[in-house]
């Protein structure tokens, strides 16, 4: 059944003599199981803020969300979020960190590391489950930041631009990554980032946020991740005819909704 959001909207009260603001307009948005949902737009068009209401920490002024025909209100185990900035235990090392979310849950040291392992080997972490997670480099740290949110099988994975603190090339190789994984365990995913490029090519479809008041003013089903998937090499599918015309129109999109906003 997958993720429906029908009719959201959000507004912030008025605070410190500052009016209302309207985050979010009448959003409607289907995410099916096994899609790979990316979000795009200039910042403070509300791509966070519908993360925000989709994994539960925030409530919408009017409309609905729900998972599996289930009301989403307030956060849960069938939803992980993957953040910027990891928001690793810096006192814990890989394994422990990998496996926090299990322990929370009460699931046994035994079990816990089992299934923690089996993500660490995924994510090719494989013989740095003792070292300290301070001691990785970010790659390494974003990569056991989202190994942690796989452990607990969640339906749902929440990506807030997880890539846009890593160098470029490490920014290529997690993509290339991220979609591997995706491909290996079937979840749906919400991915939020500010990289066209980035956004075309790791999404099965890409929805194109408005400034605020935020709303979805365009949607793309896209081909390119399967292609990749499928074996055409990665700097290939970016530089073909399609993706370089579809790039274009969507930065076309996104400066043409700055514009009528300002």
């Amino acid at each position: 059944m997958g993720l429906s959001v029908e009719g959201v909207s959000v507004v912030y009260p008025a605070a410190d003599r500052r009016p209302p603001v309207e985050a979010l307009s009448n959003i409607n948005l289907q995410i099916e199981n096994d899609d790979f949902v990316v979000a795009l737009g200039a910042s403070g068009c509300g791509k966070s803020t519908l993360l925000n209401l989709i994994a539960g920490f925030l409530a919408p002024t009017s409309g609905s969300l729900e998972l599996d025909g289930n009301t989403v209100s307030g956060p849960g185990s069938d939803r992980a979020v993957v953040f910027q900035k990891h928001a690793l235990l810096p006192w814990l090392n890989v394994l422990d960190n990998v496996a926090f979310g299990l322990e929370i849950q009460g699931i046994s040291k035994e079990k816990r590391y089992e299934i923690a392992n089996k993500f660490i080997g995924l994510l090719g972490l494989d013989g740095f489950q003792d070292s300290p997670v301070y001691k990785l480099s970010g790659g390494m740290q974003q990569r056991v930041g989202i190994a942690r949110a796989l452990t607990c099988d969640p339906k749902l994975l929440l990506m807030d631009e997880p890539l846009g603190a890593l160098d470029a090339l490490t920014r290529e190789k997690a993509q290339e990554l991220i979609l591997n994984i995706w491909n290996t365990t079937h979840k749906s995913v919400f991915f939020i980032t500010h990289s066209v490029e980035e956004a075309l090519f790791m999404g099965t479809k890409l929805i194109v946020m408005s400034p605020r008041p935020g709303r979805i003013t365009n949607s793309f089903d896209l081909p390119f991740s399967r292609q990749f998937l499928a074996g055409t090499p990665a700097r290939q599918v970016k530089a073909s005819t399609e993706f370089i015309k579809l790039r274009e129109d969507v930065l076309k999109i996104i400066f043409a909704d700055e514009e009528a906003a300002a």
